[in-house]
């Protein structure tokens, strides 16, 4: 008797890192090492390595619609998560297409700059990015990105003012927000969750590496997985940041190029190293 067994399913709507370290790679990565069946739709190839992102092309906003429906038509998604849309075209196109999506999470990675500080969307245009909130389950910005979407010219120095930025995402149509306080000063990490009218603080100490290429897109990919597996809200995020915690401190002294090193998506796992190599 044959048994067909159904994959869990999420789609990523981000850009593509060569490198393998952020975007559409770190998403399939941390999709599969919880479990996931990964799937993409491309909004822009970027060029960029360890060093930083040099540049990037956006795909046109017509192949994005043309990835996402080719997909949905075939392939149930039971989760979505968003990162990198390149310009204000994508973020109106996938606007559109997530309307047609019913009793889906959504995760929405607030992507605005790279980590090296390269520009990933018009900051010009806040308003194209929030028409998404409401159609997102959870945003994710980090300090920086919170403080530009809310209108604040620097980053908020205490727990009372992330709390308040929480609310005013929310009162721009977030359902659930994750301010996450990786980049707040001090020796700790502290996210913010506002979920359902409750604040929900996670607080793990500083992980020191300079291996944090993708931390943001496996944070947010990692919830999206968890939420497509029924988990609720307060745990997956929960659930995420130990998994992401843990991917940080697996890849901590790796040495992959010259500047900032991807994370070890599978700490249970070894790569081989060219020391590691047989004697011929």
């Amino acid at each position: 008797m044959n048994m067909h067994h159904e994959f869990t399913t999420v789609l990523t709507i981000a850009g593509s890192d060569g490198s393998g370290g952020a975007g559409i790679q770190a998403d399939l990565k941390a999709f599969a090492a919880c479990g996931c069946y990964g799937l993409s739709v491309i909004t822009a190839v970027t060029a960029q390595n360890t060093m930083g992102v040099r540049d990037y092309l956006a795909i046109p906003a017509s192949f994005i619609r043309t990835q996402f429906e080719t997909i949905a038509d075939d392939i149930r998604i039971d989760a979505v998560k968003i990162g990198m849309l390149g310009s204000t075209d994508s973020a109106q196109t996938v606007t559109g297409l997530l309307g047609g999506l019913r009793g889906v999470p959504v995760v929405l990675d607030t992507v605005m700059r790279s980590s090296s500080g390269k520009s990933l969307f018009p900051e010009e245009n806040r308003a194209s990015m929030s028409r998404l909130f409401p159609l997102a389950t959870l945003i994710t910005p980090n300090l920086p990105e919170a403080a530009w979407l809310t209108g604040r010219e620097t980053h908020p120095s205490g727990d009372g003012e992330i709390e308040e930025m929480a609310l005013a995402l929310h009162r721009q149509g977030a359902s659930s927000v994750l301010v996450k306080g990786g980049h707040g000063e001090g020796s700790e990490c502290r996210d913010c969750l506002l979920h359902e009218g409750e604040f929900h603080w996670f607080s793990n100490r500083k992980i020191v590496t300079r291996n944090t290429h993708g931390t943001g897109c496996t944070l947010s990919s990692t919830i999206a997985s968890e939420l497509a597996k029924g988990t609720g809200m307060v745990d997956a995020v929960g659930n995420a940041i130990v998994y992401t915690r843990s991917a940080l401190e697996a890849g901590a002294s790796w040495r992959l190029g010259h500047g900032n090193g991807p994370l070890q998506h599978f700490p249970q796992s070894c790569f081989t190293r060219r020391g590691d190599r047989p004697m011929e």
